[in-house]
């Protein structure tokens, strides 16, 4: 019995990171597109339902481990399910930051053409897919993946504020413009390093190793030894 309610528990998560990476996706869009009614839909329609979902993973959880009592692998996998689904909330937050800023930025002209930030958000959607992914299928190679794809995230931030101080510098006019493009860069870093967050807890549960506040020396390395 515990064991299919296990897999629900899954199941669920999944269904939380879908509406999580449809949420990005439909934020990026509406910017990248100007699209006030998918905008709107981010922030009105997804950003409800993403809070409803939390709780209702926080009740199943609390449940799950009052009835069964669970222990070890089913007890971490649990309480993982509960910090994903923490962190999931806060994703859904960031990408409502998006959405405001794409309604703020769609009714003012473009201070560049848009390069980076959907490179950037790209990679952020593809990490959080591959962690959730690496949940479900305990895949710490897939898992070791995502953390080494945070650092082209990173870059790719750095790069977005250096060109947009260069903007802000020459221009004083493109400064609020500019300081809605680099909150909409911040947003989709911090989810991509919630997302790792995540793979790097995938890894711990599968091997047993911890490897927060470690680098990888190189795409594809190994994880540093403890």
């Amino acid at each position: 019995m515990l064991e299919e309610r296990m897999l629900s528990l899954k199941r669920e998560i999944v269904q939380y990171a879908g509406l999580v990476e449809a949420m990005i996706d439909k934020a990026i869009n509406g910017l990248l597109q100007r699209r006030r009614d998918v905008l709107a839909e981010v922030i009105e329609r997804d950003e409800p339902r993403a809070n409803t979902l939390e709780i209702e993973m926080d009740n199943l959880c609390t449940a799950l481990i009052a009835q069964y009592e669970p222990k070890a692998r089913d007890l971490r996998t649990i309480l993982m399910v509960l910090k994903m689904s923490s962190d999931f909330e806060r994703m859904g937050d960031h990408a409502v930051n998006i959405a405001e800023s794409g309604i703020y930025l769609m009714d003012h002209a473009p201070v560049k053409p848009y390069i980076d930030i959907p490179r950037m958000a790209e990679v952020t959607i593809g990490m959080l897919r591959d962690s959730i992914t690496a949940f479900v299928n305990e895949d710490a190679v897939l898992a070791k993946s995502v953390c080494e794809r945070d650092s082209i995230v990173d870059d790719l931030r750095i790069q977005i504020l250096r060109e947009l101080i260069t903007y802000m510098a020459s221009d004083a006019t493109t400064i609020e413009r500019a300081l809605h493009l680099i909150r909409v860069s911040g947003n989709l870093e911090r989810i991509a390093d919630l997302a790792t967050n995540a793979c790097e807890d995938v890894i711990f549960m599968v091997e047993g190793r911890v490897i927060k506040h470690h680098h990888f020396e190189e795409p594809g390395g190994d994880v540093p030894a403890e």
